[in-house]
């Protein structure tokens, strides 16, 4: 099998390993019960580390998708203070045994969360100057992932500095850097998912699939709200309830091989979890019904 498909804990609102609205062991049984392969590290260690995190992966026979960890690029004495972060989250994917390099776990490298892009949706981005230095320290990063033996991608996001298509480009041109293609996050900046995998497909490393809504999205923005706003507001429904056409993406994924993590981003906090867990279930019901 060329691709596996993953949840994530994000679908839970796990943004934090403390006061996690779940249990690490539940939402793991949840998931394997539900028929998914694999699972998203979430904030490092809320599904353990070492031995722990390895006996509760084997216990419910899920592989390590990867996880996320963001770094100020844009400043480079921040930079320099995360990469602690960053050598902290690699030796927790490295830990990880792994029979089928397609399906090892992948540093998901991404900026972090940047305000003034959600101030009205015209928020300038990264100035022109300043691309070339971003750039090198992304290199840097995706760098010291390989020197741990692992193979890490670049996740666009909504709200951060690599946001638009346009962006996109610019950094797939500046590094050599794989690309987490996520299609709700690239449609809501203004990105057409089927002609990313169409213009980027050898450059795409890992796949995550959400649905997304412009309008719930547009809608916060223009109120002011950031992007947890736009979370709360249903900018990443169900699988086949938003905008985004994912029969479409499913048949333009060509030849890849790897993790295909579902998201569904939510609140951190206020969820029904039997409601998200029924979600989850639909969401792979959705895939088995469009062949994956």
């Amino acid at each position: 099998m060329s691709i596996k498909v993953a949840n994530a804990p994000v679908n839970f609102g796990v943004y934090r390993v403390e006061g996690a609205p779940l249990d690490a062991d539940a939402l793991l049984g949840a998931l394997a019960g539900a028929g998914y392969a694999g699972i998203d590290s979430g904030p490092i260690g809320y599904l353990g580390t070492g031995a722990r995190l390895r006996e509760r992966l084997e216990r419910t026979g899920m592989g390590l998708a990867g996880g996320w960890v963001d770094l100020r690029y844009e400043d480079p004495g921040a930079f320099a203070a995360d990469l602690a972060g960053l050598d902290a989250a690699l030796a927790v994917f490295a830990s990880v045994p792994v029979a089928d390099g397609r399906f090892a776990p992948r540093p998901t490298l991404a900026c972090p969360a940047h305000p003034p892009r959600f101030a009205g949706g015209a928020a300038p981005g990264l100035p022109g100057e300043e691309w070339a230095a971003f750039a090198s320290r992304v290199q840097r990063a995706a760098d010291r992932c390989r020197d741990h033996g692992l193979e890490p991608v670049f996740h666009h996001h909504a709200g951060t500095l690599v946001e638009t298509p346009e962006e996109v480009e610019r950094l797939l041109e500046l590094t050599d850097v794989s690309l987490c293609l996520d299609t709700g996050h690239l449609w809501l900046a203004g990105g057409d998912p089927v002609t990313a995998l169409r213009e980027w497909g050898d450059r795409i490393g890992q796949f995550h699939l959400k649905d997304a809504s412009r309008e719930a999205h547009d809608r916060a923005r223009a109120a002011g709200g950031d992007l947890a706003a736009a979370v709360a507001g249903g900018a990443f429904p169900a699988l086949g309830a938003g905008e985004v056409d994912l029969p479409a993406v499913l048949g333009a994924l060509g030849g890849y091989q790897g993790w295909l993590v579902v998201e569904q981003d939510v609140p951190g906090s206020g969820q029904d979890l039997d409601r998200i867990l029924a979600d989850q279930r639909a969401n792979r019901a959705w895939l088995r019904a469009h062949g994956i």
